[in-house]
């Protein structure tokens, strides 16, 4: 099977599809990009169809459309469900691009723009690599595609969509690419993710925004309290004060811990791509673990009184934060919203009123690495990059992982293509054309290999 001829003649119109699918805007935070959310979605149900897939549909949830597709050879082969999601984070600030998010742009060999890893340049290699298989009439397994919209927002309606479509989803096993790699010349597959719990906290001190002067020193300042409670949820070793946080953290052994920094990481390359001095973080554990396999309480934002042009003294009435906890193997997202919206509350000085608010959250999940389909994976970045991947851990969550060994009782493999410069969630987000195309060039092999290693 080779793939890569078909690939080299249609490297460009895979990048021009792309980024016309970039272009439209589909945060699924904002309600002002409704439209867009579902225009995206019937791109991607159209191109999905012109891959080859059939039985494609928009079906509706609570929220944001599912798009579905299938292409079945042989029921009695092995079938892979391919999942990503269409939506994007939001863009803000705008101001921080070097080009607009959502006109993209190649520049020095990277696609810049929102989405174009996270996660809809992941996805569209899965549907020109289809593209190429059929055209080859040399796909080995059936494939079904499950791409949500609502990903972005804690995937919060896809538990219920896949305990109502069991039949519809049945599968081998689940792959995904919305994950990254060590480096493009030193290719991994993630074997762990984290857990979220995501709140919002709300002070409230006085009806109506003060006079600094005339109230200044005698009433209670919510920006104040709130970032003196946001300020203790630490200590001096940046280990979380909430009782209770650790209870269910795994603790990995010392050798664990050692074939864990086998991975290649340079600290000083670290701090320079990031512009920074020094590095913070917990006690007594590495960068790499700290990033990985510990858990970790981070303000995300905060906002409060006037911070327009010029001055204005006003102690303000509200001061909000929201604030995200990232969870490791064991902790429940649900157990941590608890402990953290009470500790919230008794720390909350009489002077104010505080309300918390829980947005969404997600368990870590762990993929095992002798099953066929991790063999499969492994065998297919071996063929395509010339080197055998590296088992790694990553920091971010992906909610549904969880749900589909929950629900479906499905393993899932995480082959992403991604790179830490990538930007996530950041301005100036962008994609490498190499890691682009070298998905495309992959993804079939892991076909080709878990058809030939399941003996179907």
């Amino acid at each position: 099977m080779e793939v890569l001829p078909v690939l080299n003649q249609n490297k460009q119109r895979y990048l021009d599809e792309l980024m016309g699918w970039l272009r439209i805007p589909s945060v699924s935070a904002d309600p002002k990009f409704n439209d867009d959310m579902f225009e995206a979605a019937e791109f991607l149900k159209k191109h999905l169809e012109e891959a080859g897939a059939v039985n494609c549909e928009l079906i509706p949830t609570d929220g944001f459309p599912v798009v579905y597709g299938e292409k079945i050879v042989d029921p009695a082969k092995p079938t892979v469900l391919v999942y990503g999601h269409y939506d994007v984070q939001p863009a803000d600030p705008y101001e921080l691009w070097k080009s607009p998010p959502f006109e993209p742009e190649v520049r020095n060999e990277r696609i810049y723009a929102r989405g174009s890893c996270d996660d809809k340049g992941q996805v569209y290699m899965h549907v020109k690599a289809l593209e190429i298989m059929t055209g080859m009439n040399a796909l080995p397994c059936n494939v079904k595609f499950m791409f949500e919209g609502e990903e972005e927002i804690g995937s919060i309606h896809l538990d219920d969509f896949l305990s109502k479509n069991k039949e519809k989803l049945k599968a081998d096993v689940v792959l995904v690419s919305d994950t990254s790699m060590i480096a493009n010349d030193c290719p991994s597959i993630t074997v762990g993710l984290r857990g979220l719990s995501y709140m919002e906290v709300e002070v409230t001190g006085a009806n109506r925004d003060l006079h600094s002067g005339v109230y200044g020193g005698a009433v209670a300042n919510p920006i104040n309290v709130l970032a003196r409670m946001i300020t203790s949820l630490k200590d001096e070793n940046f280990r979380i004060t909430i009782p209770g946080f650790y209870d269910d953290v795994v603790e990995y052994t010392a050798e664990q811990r050692a074939e864990m920094a086998k991975r290649p990481f340079e600290l000083e390359d670290y701090k320079k791509e990031l512009g920074i001095s020094d590095i913070e973080g917990e006690t007594g554990f590495t960068t790499i673990e700290r990033a990985t396999i510990r858990p970790t309480l981070d303000c995300n934002g905060i906002w409060g009184g006037y911070t327009g042009a010029g001055a204005k003294t006003v102690l303000p009435s509200k001061a909000t934060a929201k604030i995200s906890m990232r969870l490791v193997p064991n902790q429940s997202s649900a157990k941590i919203t608890e402990i953290f919206t009470r500790h919230i509350m008794s720390i909350a000085p009489k002077s104010v009123t505080v309300k918390v608010m829980a947005h969404h959250g997600g368990e870590a999940a762990m993929t095992p690495t002798d099953s066929l389909a991790y063999a499969a994976a492994s065998k297919a970045m071996e063929k395509s990059f010339g080197k055998k991947p590296i088992p790694t851990f990553e920091g971010g969550s992906i909610p549904v992982v969880a749900s589909f060994k929950k629900i479906l009782g499905l393993n899932t493999v995480l082959m992403g293509f991604g790179l830490d410069i990538d930007a996530l969630h950041s301005p100036n987000e962008s994609y490498g054309l190499f890691n682009f195309y070298k998905g495309i060039e992959t993804i079939p092999y892991f076909y080709h290999y878990y058809a030939e290693l399941a003996g179907k």
